[in-house]
């Protein structure tokens, strides 16, 4: 696309606007089920602007004098600058100035146009109340108004549903339907609304393709409180398999299409909805309000039970990793040997190495190998037009992930290119200590991941630097790679972290314009037996099991700054990683892991 062609959508995008009285209007990433991904239909930033982030919010004014503005976190600052027109939208870190503080900065107040199936109730309702004494003014518009100038937009997917069987599940959907019916009637409400695919796809036993990297299907569901299940979803075909599935389930399956219009009248006979207003869209509200139906506000039951995997889901999540971790280590000994090579090319190399095991059903994210200056790019991905080769004496970071069958998988390692500066080492060696703390971490039941975060700063703070990013976030299986409601961050909500949860430790730090480190492991919380002291008690005490199996780079390591008990955890993860691969790799690529895995 041209810069002229971007202009164009956002004239016509002001002509709407002015039609219907607006001065702003509000275009987030997110589409009607508050997700990450998004299919081709939903990409309506994209579509503006040109920013292909998982993240954003877009602030359109109605005034053609006034420039856009392009609100993203410390991930896509770059990112957004790159991909959008600096000559008349600006970039702002939504973590150092939020919405509601710049359009505060107006002298008047202003009718803001939001479609309210893309923001949720908590995020608008905090706006609201944020703006209250400016009298500003959020205008539901539905249909979409970017929609309604999208020529040749895309249909929404529609494609197959398979069941997830139940020797990778563990439980069966009827038993988890069983167990959220029962927390929906201990709230006092006569259902629950699920608008996210993947805690639908984990209720329901069910899988799909509908969103890239994600193997989900569109949809919302309706459980009542006696455990009958309606699935709206997109027209498409069923298979036997799954229709016998969920008829057996009392699962009864509608259209979503009138829905969202607003028209069926899926609130009859309730009179009290129990909803996560931090997930369901805003659009909800409104059609409770307009039926009489009270909402129940909490956080959805199915969140926390889906991010507790069971036995059978962590022994998937462990085989995946073994098989991610061969295909990733394999991968390293061939780049090793490699005398020139580009970004492009090591994103195709390592996505070969993974389609090698038969349970392997693609990339949980579009891979990112950044070279040098690339690196500092926390979200990048390499183009035609960007597409870099791999110099002497840069880094490469590469973070990437599969989905398996039976899990799903997320690594990021930091490769040296030759020889590298002292003050590469010596910043990777300070992510890695940061690294090791988060991974060696004991910590009482109920601690939060906003608790932990500091372990892995810790080492870069001391050295007056730090990373405009979290440290872990959850990871479904074979689910999304992105999985709530677990996370350690500064900003973390406080979820406790309890056994089961499987999250990323991925501290970094980035030199803007010269090189990016970041170093990441899948963990997994378990129970630890803690010695109690004598004559008293003590509560639960958890830790990490680190799930991914892949050497780090001893080349970019200084020695000398790792105590001694951090050099004992490198060693036993190497020893491991060691042990895990040696019998599935031929003699050269033993002697290289032999090598690469190496006591310090």
């Amino acid at each position: 696309m041209t810069k002229t062609e971007y202009n164009e959508r956002r004239a016509a995008l002001q002509r709407a606007m002015t039609a219907r009285g607006l001065d702003l209007w509000l275009q987030p990433v997110a589409d009607e089920f508050q997700g990450e991904y998004t299919a081709p239909y939903a990409q309506r930033l994209t579509f503006l602007t040109g920013f292909t982030g998982s993240a954003g919010l877009g602030i359109f004014p109605a005034d053609a004098n006034e420039r856009s503005v392009l609100m993203v976190d410390g991930r896509y600052t770059l990112q957004a600058g790159q991909e959008s027109d600096p000559l008349t939208t600006t970039i702002i870190n939504s973590g150092e100035v939020t919405f509601p503080d710049w359009v505060r900065q107006s002298p008047r107040a202003l009718v803001i146009g939001v479609d309210p199936l893309l923001h949720s109730i908590t995020s608008l309702r905090e706006w609201q109340k944020a703006l209250a004494d400016k009298q500003m003014r959020f205008q539901p518009i539905r249909p979409n108004l970017v929609d309604s100038i999208w020529q040749h937009q895309p249909a929404p997917p529609a494609e197959p549903i398979h069941l997830h069987p139940l020797h990778l599940a563990g439980l069966a959907a009827k038993e988890k339907i069983a167990r959220i019916a029962a927390v929906t009637g201990e709230y006092g409400a006569d259902a629950l609304l699920i608008t996210q695919p993947d805690a639908i796809a984990w209720l329901l036993n069910l899988r799909g393709a509908d969103i890239p990297y994600n193997p989900l299907f569109l949809a919302y569901a309706l459980l009542t409180r006696d455990g009958a299940v309606t699935l709206f979803t997109y027209e498409r075909s069923f298979t036997q398999d799954v229709l016998r599935e969920m008829q057996n389930l009392g699962v009864t399956i509608r259209g979503i299409r009138s829905f969202f219009a607003g028209e069926e009248q899926i609130f009859r006979g309730l009179r009290a909805l129990l909803v996560d207003p931090s997930r369901v869209p805003y659009f909800i509200l409104m059609l409770a309000e307009q039926a009489g139906v009270k909402l129940i506000e909490k956080p959805d039951p199915s969140g926390t039970m889906k991010a507790c995997k069971n036995e059978t889901e962590l022994g998937g999540m462990r085989l995946a990793h073994l098989r991610d971790g061969l295909a990733v280590t394999r991968f390293l000994c061939w780049l090793s040997a490699q005398s020139a090579c580009d970004e492009l090319t090591v994103a195709a190399t390592l996505e070969e190495f993974r389609r090698h095991a038969p349970t392997y059903r693609g990339p949980s994210f579009a891979t990112i190998a950044g070279s040098g200056s690339h690196g500092a790019i926390i979200h990048y991905r390499a183009t035609a037009t960007s597409n870099r080769a791999l110099k002497p004496g840069e880094l490469l970071l590469l973070d990437s992930g599969g989905q398996y069958e039976d899990g799903t998988t997320d690594i990021t390692r930091t490769i040296a290119i030759g020889e590298v500066s002292d003050l590469m080492r010596r910043h990777f060696t300070l992510v890695l200590k940061g690294h090791i703390a988060l991974a060696t971490a004991r910590f009482p039941e109920g601690t939060s991941g906003a608790q932990l975060d500091a372990l892995a700063r810790q080492y870069l703070w001391t050295a007056g630097l730090d990373y405009d990013h979290g440290t872990g976030h959850g990871v479904g299986a074979y689910l999304c790679v992105h999985e709530g409601p677990q996370s350690i961050s500064k900003k973390s909500p406080h979820v406790a972290l309890k056994p089961g949860m499987v999250l990323s430790n991925e501290p970094g730090y980035y030199a803007a314009g010269a090189y990016g480190i970041r170093i990441e492991n899948l963990v997994t919380v378990v129970e630890l037996t803690p010695e109690s002291p004598a004559g008293g008690s003590t509560k639960k005490l958890l830790g990490f099991e680190t799930l991914t199996l892949a050497p780090i780079d001893r080349q970019l390591i200084m020695v000398e700054l790792l105590r001694p008990d951090e050099r004992v955890w490198l060693n036993a993860y190497h020893a491991r990683v060691y042990d895990a691969h040696q019998g599935f790799l031929h003699d050269a690529e033993r002697d290289w892991l032999r090598a690469a895995t190496a006591p310090v």
